[in-house]
């Protein structure tokens, strides 16, 4: 029997896949290490006292999220660029070694805090994920290259990499921040960035050829009739009027997103004007907005039929995607403000006792699986990768001593007060208990319509704030704080994360299955393109926090956040008819 040209892979498996599989894990591990541990430490430290035995920058909650908004924009965004650079130009693996090596200067940039080196660090981590981001899902593709069955649990088993990541991250970045210091938070996360990008770059030669520079390939002309007969298909091409409204939205986009925090940090504003009443920014915002939707409107139409109709399904996608994640990414920039403003976080005697207990097993035993994993992977390539392995080794030496410090720290005291970074752990707690459920439901006979999946996931959103306004009903208008219970936030997590899990998947899914092929680099931007408005809208509106509890109630700022996922999800089931005839058959 012939060889698949990728079978060498796997010659020397771990839990049943290629070790290079495990290498691409235990990356991805430290780089969502990093970015969640700095994320959950940001807004906390810009908005903290400039007083006190750890000060912060005493920045308003508006010029936090605008930052953090921006920053999240992007991290989408450079992405698109980052794929092609790699897919034409560098390699997947040199794009991801480059990714991690200007996210470390970006950590260790913000370490120091002051201004100027907070934008640097910002500038290098965006640029940096834009090269890292796309190019590990690339690799493990190339990895699979002709063992398709084996792909949906490899993408599964890096994806716990992405939870660990970001499980580990939040806690010991959020607890070292909040504890010793926000210099050595965001320090700790530069280091772990350093040491994954080290562990990758020493572990080249089990990927051969994989992810290497891209050969130049001889272009041969074809005759223009055998082009349109291998295409057998009408193509689209970008009119005049077309580009007319892609540059409008282009130059609105981007004087929306310099101007928005330049105007709420610096006060400086690009065009000082209002029209209709909406400021400069809003303005821009609202423009880019219409013109993306004019462009649409006078594109689709002229697709044939099947194609057509499904792309305006999946354009439908996008638009409840954005105001999901609009919704969700609160758990970013808002939440962290209540966790620390509203919630009572102070525990005493048993309840103490019980929350120490909890936090060892759910810091140690995930911990200890993945250490398993690595005396797997160990056992397989020491002798293959050995420096790599080394670090690898040296990054697990320093995470079990800062857990043991932790630990002992947290059990010799009395009383205990619960990080406000701690609470977002509970997302990737959440969705390693329960992502193995939603898969086999996802590939049982009763796998839910996209209609329904939208609803759920949607209304477990909205669900999820209700509960958050419920338990701040009691909370007086123009309250600064409150002692709040803290089971609300934890109920709201549970929540938002099963909607996560109901929605968040399904628009890479319909994607493919959507899409032509020759259009999913297109429309793989129109989606990431979305989830970036939605998180630059969650922290657009998330930054008003201060603005709508002073004027009409925390209460009332979350059930902004119930209503409009709520409706959204009951429309997706209105438009269930629609939505079936438009996809053509595709589940």
């Amino acid at each position: 029997m012939e060889l698949k040209s990728t079978d060498h892979f796997f010659e020397n498996k771990v839990l049943g896949h290629p070790a290079g599989l495990f290498v691409l894990f235990f990356t991805e591990m430290w780089e969502r290490f990093s970015y969640y541990g700095m994320r959950a430490i940001l807004v906390i430290f810009l908005t903290a006292s400039l007083t006190g035995d750890n000060p912060g920058w005493e920045w308003t909650s508006q010029q936090a999220l605008s930052l953090l908004g921006t920053y999240a924009l992007f991290v989408y965004l450079t992405p698109l660029f980052g794929g092609w650079l790699a897919d034409n130009k560098i390699g997947y693996r040199m794009a991801v070694v480059i990714g991690a090596l200007l996210m470390t200067l970006g950590h260790a940039a913000m370490a120091i805090e002051t201004p100027v080196s907070l934008y640097v660090g910002i500038a290098f981590l965006i640029l940096g994920n834009g090269f890292f981001k796309p190019n590990m899902t690339s690799i493990i593709s190339k990895m699979y290259d002709g063992k398709d069955e084996k792909k949906d649990g490899a993408y599964n088993m890096f994806y716990m990499g992405v939870n660990a990541g970001a499980f580990i991250g939040i806690m010991l970045c959020g607890w070292i921040g909040e504890k010793v210091g926000w210099s050595y938070g965001f320090g700790l996360a530069g280091i772990f960035m350093l040491l994954g990008m080290l562990q990758f770059y020493f572990a080249q030669p089990l990927f051969k050829d994989i992810g290497a520079k891209p050969k130049k390939l001889k272009v041969v002309d074809v005759p223009s009739e055998k082009k349109s007969l291998s295409i057998g298909e009408k193509l689209n091409h970008f009119t005049n009027l077309d580009y007319t409204f892609i540059t409008i939205f282009s130059v609105s986009v981007l004087i929306f997103i310099i101007n928005d925090p330049l105007s709420k940090i610096g006060n400086i504003n690009l065009f000082n004007f209002t029209v209709l009443g909406l400021k400069d920014s809003l303005f821009f915002a609202l423009l880019a907005a219409i013109s993306f939707v004019v462009l649409l409107l006078i594109r689709i139409p002229r697709y044939v039929a099947v194609e057509r109709d499904k792309m305006i399904a999946f354009a439908i996608f996008c638009l409840f995607t954005i105001f999901f994640w609009a919704a969700f990414e609160q758990a970013a920039g808002s939440l962290p403000l209540y966790t620390r403003d509203f919630t009572n976080r102070i525990l005493q005697g048993n309840a103490a006792t019980v929350f120490k207990i909890v936090d060892l097993l759910v810091t140690v035993i995930p911990l200890l699986i993945i250490t398993y994993v690595l005396f797997r992977l160990f056992k397989k390539t020491i002798t293959k990768i050995a420096l790599s392995n080394i670090i690898l080794g040296v990054s697990f030496i320093i995470v079990w001593s800062i857990i043991i410090y932790k630990l002992s720290i947290d059990f010799q005291s009395t009383e205990t007060e619960v990080p406000i970074t701690w609470f977002g752990i509970l997302n990737s707690l959440f969705i390693i208990m329960f992502a193995p459920l939603f898969t086999k439901l996802w590939d049982s006979k009763h796998n839910p319509p996209a209609s329904v999946k939208f609803f759920s996931g949607l209304a477990l959103l909205g669900l999820g704030f209700a509960i958050l306004a419920y338990g701040a009903k009691d909370v007086p208008v123009g309250a600064k704080t409150a002692s709040l219970n803290m089971i609300w936030l934890v109920l709201a997590y549970l929540f938002h994360t099963l909607g996560e899990l109901c929605l968040s998947p399904m628009g890479l899914s319909y994607l493919s299955k959507l899409v032509p092929a020759r259009m999913v680099g297109f429309m793989f931007g129109i989606y990431y393109l979305s989830i970036a408005i939605g998180n630059k809208l969650a922290h657009y509106v998330g930054g008003d926090i201060d603005h709508i509890t002073e004027k009409y109630g925390l209460s009332s700022f979350f059930l902004i956040f119930t209503f409009i996922p709520l409706g959204l999800g009951v429309l997706s089931l209105l438009l269930h008819p629609l939505l079936k005839k438009l996809m053509h058959g595709v589940r």
